[in-house]
């Protein structure tokens, strides 16, 4: 009869109860700065562009320093107000033009014109940092082959790094192996080769893959938006920079003495065209 009643009082609980349920789970700057919970209990905010509420993957936080200029907040630790921006050129560039900033903190505000650039810049360095870590902590498998090793072991990785200027041809047998295996692994593609190159500390870095666990997630977390600030290269963008890459292209690109000196015409050459003395006299009527 107790387990009833209690049952009871649970079905009648009223909108404010789950309100202050819920604000129970916030921090009184989560709640300054407008978090809203959806019904999984993900964390959701609103762009101060475009309006929307997102999930906070696909928002970046912005933050007033003490000298008021508007510094990217990654990790979104910094004290102070919070103000949440769509993870997207577009928006940031928006943001700053139509000072949208200042208008959302009802404060002067300074903002630098390349603020998407600096903010692409922090999540790189998270990532690379990131992914540091997990080579440390033995959680990264580097290369083609032990990258779909782990994909055939008994404990897959959860996150596939791709290089964004990588061969398509690996990429693909390796999605193809996940599929076939039927791993629910997330595809991460947006740092470059020479990035992954400075993370790991080895040269021509294509292919890596994380193990399931929080540098994993966290590595999701903000792929999801510095994919927002980054364009997709395309393929015949990523065959150039191979190209370019090369030391045969490079050695095509600068001519050697030889072919130069082939165009150049010898003095022979010049000679061959002007006429001797001898073909201007068989041109020239002889006397009668």
């Amino acid at each position: 009869m107790i387990a009833a009643a209690m049952d009871e009082d649970k079905r009648m609980e009223t909108p404010r109860d789950e309100a202050a349920r819920e604000s129970s789970r916030m921090s009184r700057a989560d709640a300054a700065e407008g978090l809203i919970l959806d019904e999984e209990g993900g964390r959701q905010r609103r762009c101060i562009v475009t309006g929307d509420v997102k999930a906070e993957s696909r928002l970046i936080r912005f933050v007033a320093a003490p000298d008021g200029d508007v510094v990217p907040d990654v990790a979104a630790r910094l004290p102070g107000r919070g103000l949440w921006v769509s993870a997207s050129r577009d928006a940031l560039d928006k943001a700053v033009a139509k000072k949208l900033f200042a208008r959302a903190a009802k404060a002067e505000l300074r903002v630098s014109a390349d603020l998407a650039d600096r903010a692409e810049k922090a999540l790189v360095t998270r990532m690379l940092g990131d992914l540091g870590l997990a080579r440390r902590a033995g959680s990264l498998l580097l290369g083609f082959d032990n990258v779909l090793r782990g994909l055939e072991s008994a404990a897959p990785p959860r996150l596939l790094v791709e290089a964004r200027d990588g061969s398509q041809d690996g990429k693909r047998k390796l999605y193809a192996a996940a599929h076939r295996l039927g791993l629910d692994c997330v595809v991460v593609e947006c740092l470059t080769s020479a990035e992954l190159g400075l993370a790991l500390g080895r040269e021509n870095v294509i292919h890596a893959a994380v193990q399931p666990g929080g540098l994993a997630q966290r590595l999701i977390f903000d792929a999801a938006r510095l994919s927002g600030l980054r364009a997709q290269p395309s393929p015949n963008e990523n065959a150039q920079a191979r190209r370019n890459k090369s030391p045969r292209a490079a050695a095509s690109r600068t001519e050697s003495p030889r072919v130069g000196a082939s165009r150049t015409e010898s003095p022979r050459a010049d000679a061959s065209r002007t006429e001797s003395p001898r073909a201007d006299a068989s041109k020239t009527e002889s006397k009668p």
